[in-house]
């Protein structure tokens, strides 16, 4: 699934359902780039038509890839699509969270990415 089609057509069910069940091309690593992108665009649109489940979906879907990533279980791409899509979010801090945990997960820091991902989390429930 490119980045480019989740904004559009999709209907606020089928983006609920690929965060709370990723794509298999997305998690095996049959598109390029890196998962978490994927779902940093699902979640920043349904943030966007108001979807009050997007934030919890969002968190549990990107610890379930932080964990297979620090497992080492599967081996999935860490090149970066979209270097700037951390400006795309409406609050600047989480943007800046964004960024750092996506140069941690580049750099195969998952000790300083899950405090960032637990900073996220903080950030986005009340």
């Amino acid at each position: 699934m490119q980045l480019a089609t989740v904004d559009g057509p999709l209907q606020t069910r089928e983006l609920l359902r690929m965060l709370r069940r990723p794509p298999a091309s997305v998690t095996e690593g049959g598109e390029p780039g890196m998962p978490e992108s994927l779902l940093w665009n699902v979640f920043l649109e349904l943030r966007r038509r108001g979807e009050s489940q997007a934030a919890g979906y969002f968190i549990s879907s990107l610890k379930a890839l932080h964990r297979r990533r620090t497992l080492g279980a599967a081996s999935l791409p860490m090149l970066d699509p979209n270097p700037t899509e951390h400006r795309l979010a409406e609050d600047p801090f989480l943007g800046e969270l964004w960024r750092a945990y996506k140069k941690c997960i580049q750099n195969n820091r998952t000790g300083p990415a899950a405090q960032l991902l637990r900073d996220i989390e903080g950030q986005l429930t009340p």
